[in-house]
C-alpha cells in the first residue's frame, strides 16, 4: 500500500505541476484560443478517452473526491479567487506553514509553503533550491502573491496555486521566469 503512494505521488503530483503549467502557458498566449476539436470522429475520440480515463482506478478515487466534502471545499475556494487568477491580480495572503510535506515525502521532494488567503488556506509548491529564496518567511508573515493558475488533487488538502510571484513589503522573494516569446 505504501509502494502505491509512492507511485501515486510520484506520477500525480508531476502530472499536476504540467497541467498547471499548460493551463498557465494556455491563458497567457494572446494569439487566438486553442481550437477545440473540429471533427465529430475528433470529439468522441476526446470522450471515449476521458470515459476510460474515468473508467480507471485513479479516475474513480478523483471522481469520487470530487463530489465528496474535501473535494467541494477545495472547488469553493478555487471559486472565491478564480477571478484573480483570471487577472492575475495582487492577493494579500498569511504564511500559515513552511514545513508542510506529505507522509512519506522525500527530503529532496518538493518543498510546500501554505498560505491563507480570504480565510482559505492555499498550497504554493517549491523546488527545494526555489523555497531557498524564500528562508526569510516566518509564519504570521503577511506577503503578497500573484498566480496564474490552479490545480486539484485528490492527494491534496488544499488547493494547488502556480507559484508565480511572491513580495513581502514591496520587496520581490520569488518571480517565475518566463520565457519573453510565449510567456511560459
Amino acid at each position: 500500500m505504501k509502494h502505491l503512494k509512492t507511485i501515486n505521488y510520484f506520477v500525480l503530483v508531476p502530472l499536476a505541476l504540467l497541467s498547471l503549467f499548460a493551463v498557465a502557458c494556455n491563458q497567457n498566449k494572446e494569439s487566438k484560443p486553442a481550437p477545440t476539436p473540429g471533427s465529430a470522429a475528433e470529439k468522441k475520440a476526446m470522450q471515449q478517452q476521458r470515459k476510460k480515463w474515468e473508467a480507471s482506478p485513479d479516475g474513480k478515487m478523483y471522481l469520487a473526491w470530487q463530489a465528496s466534502a474535501a473535494g467541494q471545499k477545495v472547488r469553493a475556494s478555487y471559486d472565491k479567487i478564480a477571478p484573480k487568477l483570471t487577472t492575475f491580480s495582487e492577493m494579500e495572503a498569511e504564511v500559515t506553514s513552511m514545513t508542510f510535506e506529505h507522509e512519506n515525502a522525500k527530503s529532496s521532494g518538493p518543498k510546500w509553503l501554505l498560505v491563507r488567503i480570504e480565510n482559505e488556506v492555499y498550497m504554493l509548491q517549491f523546488s527545494p533550491k526555489e523555497f531557498e529564496q524564500l528562508s526569510s518567511l516566518k509564519v504570521n508573515d503577511k506577503i503578497i502573491v500573484k498566480s496564474h493558475s490552479a490545480g486539484f488533487s485528490h492527494n491534496h488538502p488544499y488547493l494547488i496555486l502556480s507559484s508565480d510571484y511572491i513580495a513581502q513589503q514591496n520587496k520581490i522573494l520569488y518571480a517565475r521566469k518566463v520565457n519573453k516569446n510565449n510567456k511560459c
